[in-house]
């Protein structure tokens, strides 16, 4: 195993054995404008208390030129990742000096060119251990210290860190800023952002407490920043937190920055909180759009306490900060800004990823069993956020809202700057509660796997039965048509479960919905007269809520070979058009095309696609002008149109200004693209008319969509060109192995690429040895060959038993995927 891959066990004896008291970084930037040069000087100075006389610091950088301990120079011993030191004191002050490298991966500090302008711009990003890339430290979540950090950048950018500039030095051509210390954080929780960001400043106040806010972006995209809005959510949500947790937001400043080329959504850096770009819109954004990035604002922010305040002691309870976030998120959202109904989101989105993961043979428990960084690495995802936060949602049901926020109160408390596990968090909830809620955490935190609920009739009697049983307070609501004609809810019925079979008294009306108000974390199925009851009428279901909750069961029944997908898909076409709730309208169009592409017998998908295509069509051309539905279905349409060339001449036409677009539709930059994408993808569209696109728009997005969809033109050569850019060009950048890829895969023309399927299996070990894990984990996922049998990805694994774990995880869980659809393409209806 290489030595970058830290462990659980050598980072626990690093930390009983170090502890930290400061560490001061001072990084040179002046040359980040000049692509020629690589990298950048890079200077640790860390003090530390000790009780060994060696350790090792952690740097993933280009070179150490000299290591320094209590003033005397000591040997350079450096593996590549890690720095040894030896002959320590009691206490001790070491001093690295180094070269780190900028990136091209969003992994450590990322360089970025605007081909706007020119303009370099440059941020961090680090979880959960790519500090190292940049300074060397300790890098572990529990070794929290302060960080002073210095930084020499060009004259006239913006340059920012976590805590406020203390002192701000101007020379020539260039300028030096130190911050202010930090109070005690993790290493992976530091940042820095540099370039000519445009800037837009306010503040929050709370009686005598004022925090200076900031929203930055790249000079280019200030036209598109919409600052109030943004602004507009913070303050509300700081208003939330504070009246919530009653501590005080301990950070000074809180700046927001989007970024280029990110690979998250977002990180709680305290302080100083980048996010995706993607949420400035360069277009028409709908408000499911809206709705989801103020959730990313609230989760974020949640953060600077449940994650940054206190902080996990090791990845295992990685789910102690993201699942509190998500809840909080939805939770804020809802309550505190005029996104009401931010838990129908959660609800049928959110949640449809956990479901997702946590049926696959590689799921895992809430508290996870995290060995080391390459395993903590692939933990953020839908069980450690979405099925956490819809454990606590089910918590606070338990133990009632008061006692989880007093909870979480003394959480704050008592741990404030300091590291927690799965104990400190029960140990306050049973405090203020009054339960003892061991039980409950062994049978939702320590267990995998999903129960599915179903209402039985056993003669005259009716019974919830539930599969991999678990305790759940849930709501069971009977709807029935009113005078209207509307579908509502007559009655709600409050039910505890606990074994495989709970009777119920109720009489059946014409929609029986489990876990009504989505306080419990199950799949529910539909009876079958629910069923025939919602594929006549799911549009009269008036409460958004319950109508996501329908999707939802529809979906999860169709991804489990439990409901034929063209029922699914006949739903869809009747009432997606209609959904007045953009995040479901949303989520159901892109369902439906999924369920085209993976669940359709082969035999079916050209009549499936055209089906769908022609509702899709139909419908944006009889949206409300203007209407968010119209952009909905637009999207929906372009993302049709690639495997569906029936409009292709319609769709040009558009395009080229020959005829018009329907009634409202702004066909914006990104919305061109998908359009395009689709004509390339069908083979109407050549690498003239491409280029003569991105000469429209050439900026990032737009270069980004231009390789997209130069690699979705119909032709092999093309297609074997865009495999050996991913497999082997190591100068692509994040985004632009995506788009490379994207377009690899569009059309699903197995046709085209499944003679690269060899290649893929042949080259995996190689991949994951030589790429960063972000950049071979969307390799190994993205070109995971669609095949229609499995014998490929079995002889792989057979063959690759002693494969590093985490390579194996992901290609068991994308083996998984093509298992279920072979096997939901195989039922016979």
């Amino acid at each position: 195993m290489s030595t970058a891959n830290l462990t659980r066990a050598e980072t626990a004896a690093r930390a009983a054995a170090i502890t930290v008291r400061s560490y001061r970084v001072e990084l040179d930037l002046t040359s980040a404008p000049d692509a020629g040069v690589p990298g950048f000087p890079t200077v640790t100075t860390v003090e530390f208390d000790a009780a060994a006389d060696a350790t090792w610091l952690d740097f993933l950088g280009g070179s150490v030129q000299a290591v320094t301990v209590n003033g005397v120079s000591a040997d350079v011993d450096y593996d590549g990742a890690r720095i040894a030191l030896r002959g320590l004191a009691a206490s001790n002050t070491v001093e690295v000096r180094g070269t780190a490298v900028y990136s091209r991966s969003g992994e450590g500090l990322h360089r970025f060119v605007d081909p706007v302008d020119g303009q370099t711009y440059l941020y961090s990003q680090y979880e959960p251990a790519d500090a190292r890339r940049v300074f060397a430290c300790f890098e572990q979540p529990n070794m929290k210290a302060p960080f002073t950090f210095a930084v020499t950048a060009p004259l006239g950018w913006e340059v920012i860190s976590n805590r406020p500039a203390e002192t701000r030095e101007e020379t020539g051509d260039r300028q030096r800023v130190e911050f202010s210390p930090t109070l005690p954080i993790s290493t992976y929780l530091t940042a820095i952002v540099a370039g000519p960001y445009h800037r837009v400043d306010s503040s929050w106040t709370s009686g005598d407490l004022t925090v200076p806010l900031g929203v930055l972006c790249r000079a280019s995209l200030a036209q598109h920043l919409d600052a109030d809005t943004i602004l507009e959510v913070t303050g509300q949500g700081l208003d939330f937190f504070h009246e919530q947790f009653e501590f005080p937001y301990p950070w000074g400043k809180y700046d927001q920055v989007f970024v280029p080329e990110y690979n998250l959504g977002a990180m709680e850096n305290p302080g100083c909180v980048t996010f995706t770009e993607a949420y400035v819109f360069r277009g028409a954004a709908t408000a499911a759009q809206y709705e989801a990035r103020a959730n990313t604002i609230l989760h974020e922010m949640a953060h600077m306490w449940f994650g940054d305040l206190v902080t996990m002691q090791w990845w295992d309870d990685l789910w102690l900060k993201e699942s509190f976030a998500d809840y909080m998120g939805a939770l804020a959202s809802a309550e505190g800004t005029e996104w009401t109904d931010a838990w129908v989101a959660f609800a049928n989105r959110r949640k449809a990823w956990a479901y997702s993961q946590d049926q696959l043979p590689t799921t895992h428990p809430i508290v996870a069993d995290i060995v080391d960084l390459e395993a903590a690495k692939l933990n953020f995802d839908g069980i450690t956020y979405a099925k956490g936060a819809s454990v606590l949602k089910q918590l606070v049901a338990h133990v009632g809202r008061d006692a989880f926020f007093a909870a979480s109160r003394r959480y704050f408390r008592d741990h404030a700057y300091g590291n927690t596990t799965l104990a400190d968090l029960l140990e306050a909830l049973s405090a203020e509660s009054g339960r003892d809620l061991q039980a409950w955490a062994d049978a939702w935190l320590r267990t995998s796997g999903v129960s599915t609920i179903t209402l039985e009739r056993r003669r005259k009697r009716y019974e919830i039965v539930q599969t991999d049983p678990r305790p759940h307070t849930l709501g069971v609501g009977l709807y029935d048509f009113d005078e209207s004609g509307a579908l509502v809810r007559t009655e709600l019925l409050a039910v505890d479960l606990a074994g495989p079979r709970t009777p119920i008294d109720l009489t059946e009306t014409p929609l029986v919905l489990l876990n009504d108000g989505d306080q419990t974390y199950a799949k529910v199925r539909l009876g079958g007269f629910s069923v025939r009851t919602v594929e006549a009428s799911l549009n009269r279901i008036v409460d958004p809520l319950a109508r996501g909750l329908v999707w939802s069961a529809l979906w999860n029944a169709t991804r489990d070979g439990e409901l034929d997908p063209h029922r699914y898909l006949a739903t869809a076409r009747r009432f997606a058009p209609t959904e007045p709730n953009m995040a479901l309208l949303t989520a159901t169009t892109a369902n439906a095309a999924f369920a085209i592409g993976h669940y359709v017998p082969d035999g079916d998908r050209a009549a499936a696609r055209r089906e769908w295509l022609d509702t899709c069509w139909a419908a944006l051309h009889s949206a409300a002008a203007e209407s968010d539905s119209l952009l909905v279905l637009a999207r929906a349409t372009a993302a049709a149109a690639v495997t569906d060339d029936t409009y292709a001449g319609e769709i040009r036409a558009m395009l080229d200004g020959t005829a018009p677009a329907p009634d409202g539709l702004a066909l914006d930059p990104d919305l061109r693209w998908s359009l395009w994408t689709a004509l390339a993808a069908t083979g109407h569209a050549d690498a003239a008319d491409l280029d003569s696109e991105l000469a429209c728009d050439d900026t990032a997005s737009g270069r980004t969509a231009h390789r997209r969809a130069l690699a979705a033109r119909p032709d092999a050569a093309v297609k074997a060109a865009a495999v050996t850019a991913a497999l082997t060009d190591t100068t692509l950048t994040n985004d632009h192995l995506d788009a490379t890829i994207a377009g690899f895969r569009a059309g699903e023309r197995r046709d085209l690429i499944a003679d690269h399927d060899d290649r893929y299996f042949a080259v995996l070990a190689d991949v994951w040895a030589e790429r960063s894990i972000e950049i071979a984990r969307r390799i190994v996922v993205g070109l995971f060959p669609a095949a229609d049998t499995l014998d490929a990805v079995d002889g792989w694994l057979d063959a690759n038993a002693a494969a590093p774990a985490a390579l194996r995880r992901l290609v068991v869980e994308q083996r998984d995927h093509l298992a279920r659809d072979l096997r939901v393409r195989a039922r016979s209806w």
